[in-house]
């Protein structure tokens, strides 16, 4: 299925937006178990954080990253990035890998994104779980966003949310609007909120 146009980069929405988790305990965990030898290679703090940085920017630039998939990745402190998440084109995972591997400093890269299998249903399902979402009164303004925030991953009828929204109700009129569609087996909201107060 071709991504819609004006859908595309991430931020994804948000799928990125909390992408570089355990950096420090990763960090915390890997010198204290590496030979003193191997400890003048590993990453500073600043360093993880510069690649990090650098990783996000060079996802979010993808031309053909949507609302559709969902990327994320971890940064260790011996320079590894490991991606992950779900796409619908296998091209997709490709171009992350490139493209993170051209980063400085990053020494090794683990693909771990998976290829969402493809299916008729499962594509008018992303259709009608998005106009269903972004049709939505409430939820109608993110849809400006140069970087649609709420991500839709359909796999086998089953739909998970990812992505950031703005408030608690927001997150669950998304879910609400999802389930609404006819033939959606499951729904995971794993939105996450800005503002808790919300």
């Amino acid at each position: 299925m071709k991504h819609f146009a004006g859908l595309v980069a991430i931020t994804v929405t948000l799928s990125l937006n909390a992408m570089a988790f355990g950096q420090e305990s990763s960090s915390a965990g890997t010198a204290a178990n590496t030979p003193s030898t191997a400890q003048s290679r590993m990453l500073s703090d600043q360093a993880v954080q510069r690649i990090s940085q650098e990783v996000r920017h060079q996802l979010v630039m993808l031309p053909f990253y949507s609302v559709f998939d969902n990327l994320a990745y971890q940064v260790s402190p011996d320079g590894t990035v490991t991606l992950m998440g779900q796409v619908v084109d296998p091209t997709l995972k490709q171009d992350s890998e490139r493209v993170v591997k051209k980063v400085e400093g990053v020494e090794r890269v683990v693909n771990n994104i998976e290829v969402l299998p493809t299916s008729p249903n499962d594509d008018r399902i992303r259709r009608a779980v998005y106009r269903a979402i972004y049709g939505n009164d409430v939820l109608a303004p993110y849809s400006l966003r140069a970087v649609p925030p709420i991500h839709i991953i359909v796999k086998n009828g089953n739909v998970t949310l990812t992505g950031v929204v703005a408030r608690q109700m927001d997150k669950q009129i998304a879910e609400m609007q999802a389930k609404s569609v006819p033939g959606v087996f499951s729904v995971q909201d794993q939105l996450q909120v800005e503002n808790t107060k919300g």
